[in-house]
């Protein structure tokens, strides 16, 4: 089942009182944190509390003010853009609650190119993105765009992307925000099934349902800062 945190695994993330501000805004004030390998953290606390932009330091997109961030061992704040895009295509697999899929590239495409960035063959690429659309039961739609996929397929398209490379992270942001109920349900059932294989996940939320049964931990965001941690027990 599910890892237990504070054993002795590897540590895939440690965030180190980091800080960020926009002009006189504090978006991240001092926030540390430590995520392991098989951990399912779920990050939760109202809007504007920071837990987004934790999302974008984890993956590289944005860059504290003062702090650091690792990730799988490597600190972000030693590598320059070029480093960072490199390293997040190799390391770290996004979910976005928009899917952010190439509207006109078909699933296939969509999912294989994010082999091919990291240098993958075309034809390798093609051949795993296969495999994991039939995984994730969309092989059927390989060769549809995205807008005629459902919601739910879409995020399904989308998460086979995120696993293209084998990523040592998996972030999730809102990852059931614009699904129907049926669809997040399933979506939900798929972020517990990665976790169980050892899929390491940092999911910000603001569904409890979410949290609850998908993360056996519980970071609780307020005014840029870990307020409270806890273990959740597995519902699933």
């Amino acid at each position: 089942m599910m890892h237990q945190p504070g054993s002795s695994q590897q540590i895939v993330v440690r965030v180190a009182d980091m800080h960020k501000e926009y002009g006189d805004s504090k978006a991240l004030d001092g926030a540390s944190l430590e995520i392991r390998a098989g951990d399912a953290v779920a990050v939760m606390g109202p809007s504007g509390c920071g837990k987004s932009t934790l999302l974008n330091m984890v993956a590289g997109l944005d860059r504290p003010t003062s702090g650091t961030v690792e990730v799988n061992g490597q600190d972000l704040g030693q590598l320059n853009e070029t480093g960072l895009a490199l390293f997040r295509r190799k390391h770290i697999g996004m979910i976005f609650q928009f899917f952010n899929l190439i509207d006109d590239l078909p699933a296939l495409d969509n999912v294989a190119l994010a082999a091919q960035l990291t240098g993958t063959s075309a034809r390798q690429a093609r051949r795993r993105a296969l495999e994991l659309l039939d995984e994730l039961g969309v092989a059927d739609r390989k060769d549809n765009y995205p807008a005629a996929l459902s919601g739910g397929q879409r995020q399904r398209v989308a998460v086979a992307r995120a696993l293209m490379n084998r990523p040592a992270l998996l972030l999730a942001d809102e990852p059931t925000g614009a699904l129907d109920s049926r669809s997040g349900e399933q979506v939900m059932d798929l972020l517990i099934d990665l976790n169980q294989m050892g899929q390491t996940l940092l999911i910000v939320t603001h569904d409890p349902n979410l949290a609850t049964r998908c993360a056996n931990r519980l970071i609780e965001f307020a005014d840029g800062k870990v307020a409270r941690e806890s273990t959740l027990e597995a519902t699933a």
